[in-house]
């Protein structure tokens, strides 16, 4: 039983860290209609300031905060200056901007502060003692840490969409541009506003999560977690906080499952395995779990 809850706790704490992730691609396409391929190396970027801030002596928590600033005026600067040029010509050209954008913060991170591995504190106790017993697993003040941050993430990104006007803007931006224009909403602004946002969410997300992988920071700590989270979006739906969380939560649970109990993939295709699943449920519900039907009238 302790076996199992442990590999539970394990597959709780992973999927709230593509949950994260995944809630900032959302942010992005719920406000803009943009799904932003770049929010992983934006985030692993911003992670990187925050590492290089606690060698200068300050304190991890002030790094996040000193992250997730610069997370938001990165988002906001970039749609403003890259994808919003390019953005009214087609999807395509989107997608390669922000292609690009991946290969270059990562590039850029490298030519800063190297390649080489860095060792990196959490904003929660990590310590091989820290945890409380549960059934006779252990479970890590870290994991809990993330636990309550994506709790409080997605509370208020639903209050954000469902009790503001900036929500509502947010919204009819996303779904049609040229009439919330004519409407009244400051369309530009809602664009910046609704990339900063996620790029907020994105640093903060890099800054927790970097040191549940072996308290390491490195060019390659964002990558993966954003195909899963990518994943976890689509299962859930683009448009549905809940749903990024859901998926999330279905990914991680999957990954930990398929890794513990079914030996003949044991740890070396858990990421195949959970995305065929995903993709199976995906061909009969393309909007995903929780996403709405686009209606267009002909």
């Amino acid at each position: 039983m302790d076996i199992f809850l442990e590999r539970l706790f394990d597959g709780i704490t992973n999927g709230t860290v593509y949950a994260i992730m995944a809630l900032a691609l959302v942010v992005v396409f719920r406000g803009t209609g943009t799904i932003n391929f770049a929010q992983g190396e934006m985030a692993l970027f911003t992670t990187y300031i925050a590492w290089w801030l606690t060698t200068q002596g300050v304190s991890i928590w002030i790094g996040a905060l000193v992250a997730a600033i610069v997370g938001f005026l990165l988002g906001a600067v970039v749609e403003r200056t890259l994808i919003r040029p390019v953005r009214k010509r087609n999807d395509m050209a989107t997608l390669i901007v922000a292609l690009g954008l991946f290969t270059g913060f990562n590039a850029l991170a490298g030519l800063l502060w190297n390649s080489e591995t860095k060792p990196m504190d959490g904003l929660f106790p990590g310590g091989q003692d820290d945890y409380v017993g549960v059934g006779g697993a252990r479970l890590y003040f870290d994991a809990l840490g993330v636990w309550l941050f994506v709790i409080l993430m997605i509370g208020a990104v639903f209050l954000l969409f469902n009790r503001t006007r900036l929500g509502l803007n947010m919204r009819a931006v996303a779904d049609n541009p040229e009439s919330a224009a004519l409407s009244g909403v400051p369309t530009g602004r809602i664009l910046m506003l609704g990339w900063g946002l996620a790029g907020t969410i994105g640093s903060l997300a890099g800054v927790l999560v970097t040191p549940l992988s072996a308290q390491q920071l490195s060019l390659t700590t964002m990558f993966p977690i954003l195909i899963y989270a990518s994943a976890a979006a689509l299962f859930g739906g683009l448009d549905s906080p809940i749903g990024a969380v859901v998926g999330g939560l279905t990914i991680g649970l999957l990954e930990a499952m398929i890794t513990g109990y079914v030996d003949f993939i044991g740890g070396t295709l858990p990421q195949t395995a959970a995305l065929v699943v995903i993709v199976a449920i995906l061909l009969f519900r393309p909007t995903g779990l929780f996403g709405t039907r686009q209606m267009e009238r002909l």
